[in-house]
């Protein structure tokens, strides 16, 4: 669909722009994996997929959240920015309900993102990650036993990222793959196409759907024979780029498929490659290794595991351990996605679209 009749559509959705208050967005759901995850993995069973020890979230909560990071996520500080507390791991979150400690749900959302998973059901599904379609089969149960009230649903944001994981995967030696690249890539946006129909159903009408970052630059990339150490890896990041543009065609075409809902794009790919062209003026003195792991690039070692290295300062870091970003990079991505132009976030930043009142059908 032309960019032209995107924006007409979307100014036929809206009955008031009110930019004085957030509260038009009560909550955020969250599917995706690794980047997303907050720690529903340390709460799944013989799930090899964990951040649950020191020394991730060192930087800001000063303890390990089972976050794949040194501090915050983009989820984190989006809440942040609306003003609503940080989102429980929905697997937390159960058994608090189960054991009587919490009386109801979280008002604030959920996040169900597992790490380690991906768009394609089979990624990883021998370590014991929740795949993202399990992840929506939990919250649409929710909504069916009514734990969740519609009304809050339809204000609410709703955040898919995930794929990282599946393209990884591709360029594995023991791995081989049985589809071509396009054709794989076709594959995983069949199923993101499915999730986001499902989650409209369901009474989603903000649908944030994030590009994946150059994960071809990824220092886990090590692992990798394929793989170059003095730069990124162009086969993958080539095939990441196929991927964030067909995920984009379908984010164009949500409003027209969905009566009432709003999709929006965050290029994160473009934001991370805009850092990583000038580091410095972003405070960053290494945009290669991981800040923490150990071998070359620090990609050959999980960081916390036996051997791993730390660096002394985070912050200066793009990368905190071997697959992950920092907090810091993390609040820069944020930052661009929350009241960022066109060339971030489109067709409107998350800010806009908080402060948006949607016509609901």
């Amino acid at each position: 669909m032309e960019k032209k009749n995107l924006y007409t559509h979307l100014l036929i959705l809206l009955v008031l722009i009110n930019l004085s208050s957030s509260l038009n967005v009560p909550a955020i759901f969250i599917f995706g994996d690794s980047v997303f995850d907050a720690g529903n993995n340390h709460f799944i069973k013989n799930c090899s997929v964990q951040a649950d020890f020191p020394p991730y979230g060192s930087t800001f909560f000063h303890h390990p959240t089972g976050r794949f990071t040194d501090g915050r996520t983009v989820a984190d500080f989006i809440s942040q920015f609306i003003g609503i507390g940080l989102q429980q791991p929905y697997l937390e979150a159960q058994i608090a309900m189960m054991n009587g400690s919490r009386k109801e749900y979280p008002s604030n959302g959920l996040n169900f993102a597992s790490a380690g998973s991906g768009v394609l059901q089979g990624t990883n599904k021998d370590w014991g990650v929740l795949p993202i379609q399990e992840q929506l089969r939990q919250f649409k149960t929710l909504i069916e036993e009514k734990a969740i009230n519609r009304s809050v649903v339809e204000r609410s944001l709703f955040f898919l990222e995930s794929g990282s994981n599946d393209i990884f995967n591709y360029f594995l030696p023991l791995d081989t793959p049985k589809l071509d690249p396009d054709a794989y890539v076709e594959a995983m946006i069949k199923e993101v196409t499915n999730l986001t129909d499902q989650i409209y159903k369901v009474g989603a009408r903000r649908i944030v759907v994030f590009s994946l970052g150059p994960v071809g630059c990824v220092p886990a990339r090590d692992l990798l024979p394929a793989a170059p150490i003095n730069r990124c890896y162009g086969k993958m990041n080539a095939m990441v780029k196929k991927y964030n543009k067909a995920l984009e065609s379908l984010v164009n075409d949500i409003s027209t498929r969905h009566p009432g809902a709003i999709g929006v794009y965050g290029a994160v790919y473009d934001t991370v490659h805009h850092i990583r062209a000038a580091p410095t003026r972003y405070g960053f003195s290494n945009v290669n290794s991981a800040c923490c792991g150990d071998g070359p690039l620090g990609g050959q070692v999980q960081c916390g595991k036996e051997g791993y290295k730390i660096c002394q300062n985070p912050q200066g870091f793009l990368f905190w351990d071997y697959f992950h970003p920092t907090q810091h990079t993390y609040e820069l991505i944020s930052e661009a996605l929350w009241e960022g132009k066109k060339s971030r976030i489109r067709p409107i930043n998350l800010k806009t679209l908080t402060n948006l009142t949607l016509a609901l059908v």
